[in-house]
Parts: C-alpha cells; structure tokens; sequence
C-alpha cells in the first residue's frame, strides 16, 4: 500500500521516493520517514542528524563522527555529541536522519540579494524596468520562486535590503513579503529614502528603524548622473544619442572624468556618522554601499557593519577595513556578470578581495543575487577559491561570517554554525569538498533543512509546493 505523507498542496509518495526507505543507494538521502516541513511531528519533537564530516565554521575545521540532537517545535539544535567512529551504536529512529558519506555545513547565507529582481541580462529588463513595469502579482510569483531557487543552491539565509519578512510562511521559515520602500502605500520604482542633513539623516533613519527595519543600508555613493544619461530603457529602444563627448566610456577601473555616470559621494562625513550612530543606538547593524576608496574609507570610519562592492582598488581601504573589524563584501558574482572587458574587471576584483583576505578583512559572501541570477549563489565562493582564499575561510564567510553581516548577536537569531542552541539550518552535499574538487562539490546539493525541517531531500523540493 502506498503512503501518502502530508504536504503543502501537494502529496508525496513513498513509493516512488528514496527518502522512504532505510536502504537506499549510498548516493541517496537515508531517513527513516519524510519530515514534510509543515507537517505535525513526534510527541517530543526531536529527531538525530547523523554525519561523518561536518564542517566547523567557528574553528574553521572539518569534524568526524558528529551527531546533532534536533528540536522540531524550536527550530534549534539541543545537542552535540560525537562518535568512537563513523558507525551508528543502534538503529535510525523513526525520524532520524543519516548523512554519513557526506559533507554537512551550517546552511549558506547571502548577504546581498534582491529576492524581487531578475538577472539583468534578460531582454529588455534592467532592475529599474522591473520596478517600473512589472507588477505586483508578477514579483511575487518571481520572488517565490527566488526563493525556492535559493533553497535548492543550499541557502538557507537570504539578506535583502529593502525588504522586511521577505520570505513566505512554509518557504524558507519566515513571514510575510513586506517592501520596506514601499512605506505608508504609496508605491514608486525607487531604491531609497532621501535624506539632508545630520538631523535629516537622523530621522530618516529612525523612521526606517520605526517601520521595522532589522538593518539599515546606506549608500556612501552612487552615480548622480544615472537619469540623466540613462541607458536604453525597453528592447529596442535608442541608447543616448549625443552624450557628453567626454563620458562615452564605462570602464569602472579608468579615469574617472571618462565614465558616462560615474559615483560621487552623497553624504558628509558627519551626515554618515549620525545615521551609523542612530541605527547602533536601536540596536540594528548598517550595511553601506561603495566602491571607491574615499567611499570605503568614509563608510569604514563611520562604523558600518559591512561595505557591499567595495570595487576599487585600495591598500589604505583594506586597512581602514580592519582596523575598524568591518566586514567586505565583494560581490565578485554580479562584476563577472556585467562587466563586458574580457574579464578584466572580475581579475581585478578577485585580486582586491584576495589581498583583503590576507590582511585579515572579514569576509561574508553576497553576488548581488536578482541582478547575478537566484539558485547560482555558489559562484561568490567558487570565485573567492579561484582568487586564491582558503577554502575554508570562504566557507566561514558563507557562514558564520553571513551571520554576522546580519549582525551577529543584533539579529536576534543565531545561524551560521551548528552548535547546541543555534538554529538547524544546514546543507548537505555530495562529496568531500576538500578531496573532489571545491566547484564540483559546493553545487551538489543533496540535503537542506530549515529550522530543523527538511526542505530538500536528494536535490529536490519537499514538503511544499
């Protein structure tokens, strides 16, 4: 007789999963019955996670023999023991899960992502189009799917600057989407809130903080000149006929009187410090926007918590960096993505974040996903292993140092490490990252759980629609 387990609008069927059966091949997910995600649990609502190699991001190792105690009604980890060997003492429990053979960490976290977007290379759709154009019904769809692209790649976090909640009921175990710029209903294709002035700054950001933001995001700099030189904006449209004969150029690395927009500083030094200084007072952490070395160095000294981009170039940047324990950013994903040089920029970026490693900068990963396209999040890592950083400490940043771009013990949740009271978030992946090759390994997810629920089992979607 078939067995149908419950699920979100859709069934499952142990007949025709491997996810059913204890003895599965040993490529495949071993576990004694399917946990759907939003289905009802055991009566103590623990089940064990069973693993061989378990990746330590605060030590930065690989642990054997590691069994995880798991609380279902929770979402946490109650308990950490390790084995004589890789052999189970007795049986799997009715819900116990086995992960012997592969290679488990704390689940992936992107720290720069737009969960409404769309990569930018689609026909006729640049990100301010998509605002523009799109409706509303229409993100969602996107934005749902996004999400579950996200799960699929092993990402279990996802940290989206304008968004609050971002993530759906039963999808990556949050709440409701809510568009922090889209405040008090009225609705327009803009990435931020204008301010002027220190106590300009100030109020705003205490209205976003007031409006229920977990993190504020400044931008040091931007391009001043983005609307009024602006690229063609529909398919098929004219570029520009006629712009200044001396900004025809969009090398991000050359003189800066030949970029068509380039970035200029929006804020005073002072103007920054008040907003860093308000958010700390409430307790949230900020997030800057910027690439040029005065932007960096501005930001830096203000003392955000991380700088996004930071493109250009700079020892005394890097320095400033980590003096003040700020954490980089690079977003290599989306520079190789864009850039149309022949791989110029991407090598120069690589090497930058490379040097910033060397020198001790902390490091989260973030590809600027919406822009750079949801479910392939693994290249920011595979781009910082082929700059030259330890594997390991990529890892960390996908981790633990994601966690603590959120802003650590600020975000009121601790993820990024799989220890006794921190959430269940983890991945699973077929092979040793460490023996078969760090790009053929990171993308062969086999196993997510969220909150201690599973959410993908053998590369697939389980649980809910």
């Amino acid at each position: 007789m078939t067995k149908k387990y419950p699920t979100h609008g859709s069934t499952l069927s142990d007949s025709t999963s491997i996810l059913a059966s204890q003895s599965a091949t040993a490529n495949s997910l071993k576990i004694a019955k399917l946990i759907p995600f939003n289905s009802s649990f055991s009566s103590d609502h623990e089940y064990w996670i069973h693993t061989t190699t378990l990746f330590n991001s605060r030590t930065k190792t690989f642990d054997k023999n590691v069994s995880l105690q798991v609380n279902t009604k929770t979402g946490l980890i109650t308990r950490v023991s390790t084995r004589e060997n890789s052999s189970i003492s007795s049986s799997l429990g009715d819900n116990d899960i086995d992960l012997r053979g592969k290679t488990v960490l704390p689940g992936f976290v992107d720290v720069h992502t737009h969960v409404f977007l769309h990569r930018v290379d689609e026909a006729g759709s640049p990100y301010l189009n998509q605002e523009r154009d799109e409706s509303l019904i229409s993100r969602a769809i996107r934005a749902t799917t996004n999400c579950r692209l996200a799960l699929l790649a092993g990402y279990t976090t996802y940290r989206d600057l304008g968004l609050k909640d971002a993530i759906m009921p039963i999808l990556v175990g949050s709440y409701e989407i809510r568009q922090e710029n889209k405040l008090g209903g009225t609705e327009t294709p803009r990435l931020s809130d204008p301010c002027d002035g220190v106590e300009g700054c100030r109020a705003g950001v205490r209205r976003r903080i007031g409006a229920g933001a977990d993190v504020i995001k400044i931008y040091a700099e931007y391009r001043r000149r983005a609307l009024r030189y602006p690229a063609s904006t529909y398919k098929g449209s004219e570029d520009i006929q006629f712009p200044p004969s001396r900004n025809r150029g969009e090398d991000i690395f050359g003189p800066r009187e030949k970029l068509r927009n380039p970035n200029s500083l929006l804020w005073s030094q002072e103007e920054m410090n008040v907003m860093v200084a308000e958010a700390k007072r409430a307790g949230v952490p900020v997030a800057s926007h910027a690439s040029s070395e005065e932007a960096v160095i501005m930001a830096a000294k203000a003392g955000v918590t991380s700088v996004e981009h930071g493109l250009m170039p700079s020892e005394k940047a890097l320095e400033v960096m980590k003096e003040m324990g700020t954490i980089y950013v690079p977003t290599l994903s989306v520079v190789e993505l864009e850039a149309n040089d022949g791989g110029r920029a991407i090598a120069i970026c690589k090497e930058h974040a490379k040097r910033a490693w060397e020198i001790g900068v902390k490091l989260a990963t973030g590809c600027d996903t919406g822009p750079f396209p949801h479910g392939e999040n693994a290249r920011e890592m595979e781009l910082m292993v082929q700059a030259g950083i330890n594997v390991a400490d990529v890892l960390r940043a996908a981790t633990l140092g994601g966690w603590e771009a959120c802003g650590g013990e600020l975000c009121g949740q601790d993820f990024g490490w799989l220890g006794e009271d921190w959430i269940a978030d983890l991945v699973a992946l077929g092979g040793d990252l460490e023996k078969d090759g760090f790009e053929k390994v990171i993308r062969n997810v086999s196993c997510v759980i969220k909150d201690g629920r599973l959410v993908v089992a053998d590369g697939k979607i389980v649980g809910f629609v």
